[in-house]
């Protein structure tokens, strides 16, 4: 989640959230940076620079389980595939299985939790912005799918069907267990899909403005990025 406030900008901002829970932010400096990518899929195509003229925080990790019980007051499990495994459910593992929808609600709820701050889902050039965190390549650390798995979970190191060593099902992992990028963020790649506030359209890129875009006036649809556990590599790129 992407949040800004009128303060001295700290490297990093902690959130209580009560009961114990917090959330951590990580500052996101402005800039500018080369968005898209030329080896992906068609929409991902021009290559075209952007700049972010603001500064933001985004949390470091993807939304856990218990902040989104704490911030939400009910039940993470928010669906019956969630609730038949209980692999699936786990304060630190991440919140999944939700709407874009349901994700504006948790904004709204987070922004009630927390006086003095904007929450808002970032846009898809925050987001790739901060996952690309200075880089040009495919990934955060370089073109080499070969070491993804020491930055995500995905469908190469994750138990699913067909992979050696399948146990019968596949699960979640907590949070923050890889390592992060450049701008400590952490699951940028591959964990669970990442919703932006973004509207899709698959020549958006082609008309784009070139600063702080915040995507297509109308579209049914909404952008999604980062890959999850279950895809592949390439569905991971930063691009």
């Amino acid at each position: 989640k992407a949040g800004t406030n009128t303060t001295p900008l700290a490297k990093e901002l902690t959130i209580d959230l009560g009961n114990g829970v917090k959330m951590e932010f990580a500052l996101i400096p402005a800039g500018s940076f080369l968005m898209g990518s030329d080896k992906g899929l068609q929409d991902e195509r021009p290559v075209h620079r952007v700049v972010i003229s603001r500064p933001f925080y985004l949390a470091k990790y993807e939304v856990t389980q218990s902040q989104w019980e704490t911030v939400m007051g009910k039940d993470a499990r928010l669906t019956e595939y969630a609730m038949s495994d209980n692999e699936l459910v786990g304060p630190r593992k991440a919140m999944n299985e939700m709407s874009w929808n349901t994700a504006q609600e948790f904004v709204g709820k987070l922004q009630a939790n927390a006086p003095g701050h904007a929450f808002a889902l970032p846009t898809e050039a925050q987001w790739e912005y901060a996952c690309r965190a200075g880089s040009t390549t495919e990934f955060s650390f370089g073109d080499d799918a070969a070491a993804l798995g020491d930055y995500a979970w995905f469908q190469g190191n994750m138990n699913w069907v067909g992979h050696p060593g399948f146990r019968g099902k596949a699960f979640y992992h907590d949070v923050g267990m890889k390592k992060p990028n450049a701008f400590g963020l952490y699951d940028m790649h591959g964990g669970v899909w990442e919703w932006c506030a973004d509207r899709y359209d698959p020549d958006y890129y082609f008309t784009t403005p070139l600063v702080d875009p915040r995507g297509p006036e109308a579209g049914r649809f909404r952008v999604l990025r980062g890959g999850s556990w279950f895809r592949f590599a390439k569905y991971a790129r930063s691009g």
